[in-house]
This record gives C-alpha cells, structure tokens and sequence, in this order.
C-alpha cells in the first residue's frame, strides 16, 4: 500500500498527529518541524545568533574527532537526524548529536540508534521544551548526556545519566566541562558564548 504524502506548514502549530504520518510528512520550507507527545511544533530557523553558537560547539568536536580517531563515528546536526519516540508520539532534532558507534543495521534507524550526547542551545521560544520536554524524553531514549547551552545566563546544564535518573552540573562560561565519554575533550564555553555576543 503506498502511503499518501502528507504536507504541513506553519498553520498547522499545535495539530495534533500521529507520529507514523509525522514522520512521512513533508514540510513547508523556511521552518523547523517537530513532534512534541503527539503535537506539531513548527519553528522559525534559528537566527545568525543560534548558528554562530552551534558552529562554536561543532568545531570542538570536530577539532577533538581528528585528534583522536575511532571515538566519535558521527557528529550530526539537526537537519542530519532525529530521535524517533513512538512511546511518546515525539520526533525531536537535537542541535548536536554526538554518536560514538555506527548506525546499527535497522530499517528503524532513529528508533534505535541513540546518541551518546544530545546538545541542546536555547533560543526564544525553546526554554521549556529544552529543559522540560526533551529532558524527559531525551532520558527514556537512552542518551547518556544532555547539554543545554544558554547564553543568556551564561552558562551549561549537563545532565549526566546514573542511576535512573539525571545527574546535573552547571558549567559558567569562564569553565570547561569534561565527559567521561571522550576521555581528554575540554568543552570550552567561553568561545561559544563569545561567538553569541559577535552575532548580536
């Protein structure tokens, strides 16, 4: 049976569909599609301000990948991949996500392959679903970090998985934060929110 296309636009914020025709639909363009427990969010493209945050934190781990080969297989950004969550009715994007491991052999790809860390860089509008929504539903996927970077207070929350639950760490911007996942990587944050304050 061939499924029909669905399209969905800027309208259609706050609809209510199912994740099966999300994830087969196809999207006006000039904006950013989720699905939030069943829920279409559509969003602007993030400004110049977003971008120049998100390609400060990319370089890093580029910088760290070439330095130490065969710990990161993938550093994908949002349009790259998506976290599929039929429990939930989600599809999300991270900003950043940092596999350590190939694609496991599956149709259902973004159904079973999970990022070490998601990276999550806040912009208007994002606040509760980065620090509500996708806290919650970023630790049932199995994500063993979450970063969200905010440059209006300056500073990261990293959320570490033990034990059942998150672990938090605040880093300020004059810190580095270092993960146990890749072993000597120095997370800077200072350039980062530098580079947020020259895109203003």
């Amino acid at each position: 049976m061939i499924r029909s296309i669905v399209q969905i636009g800027p309208n259609d914020q706050g609809k209510h569909m199912s994740l099966a025709d999300f994830d087969h639909a196809e999207g006006r363009e000039g904006y950013i599609y989720e699905l939030s427990r069943g829920v279409i969010i559509v969003m602007d493209v993030p400004g110049k301000k977003h971008l120049a945050q998100l390609e400060a934190a990319r370089d890093q781990f580029y910088s760290y990948k070439l330095s130490h080969r065969g710990l990161i297989h993938t550093i994908a950004s949002g349009g790259d991949c998506k976290i599929l969550m039929p429990t939930a009715q989600s599809e999300r994007h991270p900003d950043l996500s940092i596999y350590k491991s190939p694609p496991p052999p599956s149709e259902e790809l973004w159904t079973t392959w999970i990022p070490e860390i998601a990276i999550e860089i806040v912009s208007p509008g994002s606040h509760h679903r980065d620090y509500g929504e996708k806290r919650e539903e970023y630790f049932q996927f199995g994500v063993r970090e979450y970063w969200i970077i905010d440059a209006d207070p300056q500073q990261m929350l990293a959320l570490r998985r033990s034990g059942g639950r998150w672990i938090e760490k605040i880093v300020q911007a004059n810190e580095t934060y270092r993960t146990r996942l890749l072993p000597e990587l120095e997370f800077n944050l200072a350039p980062i929110f530098e580079s947020a304050h020259g895109a203003s």
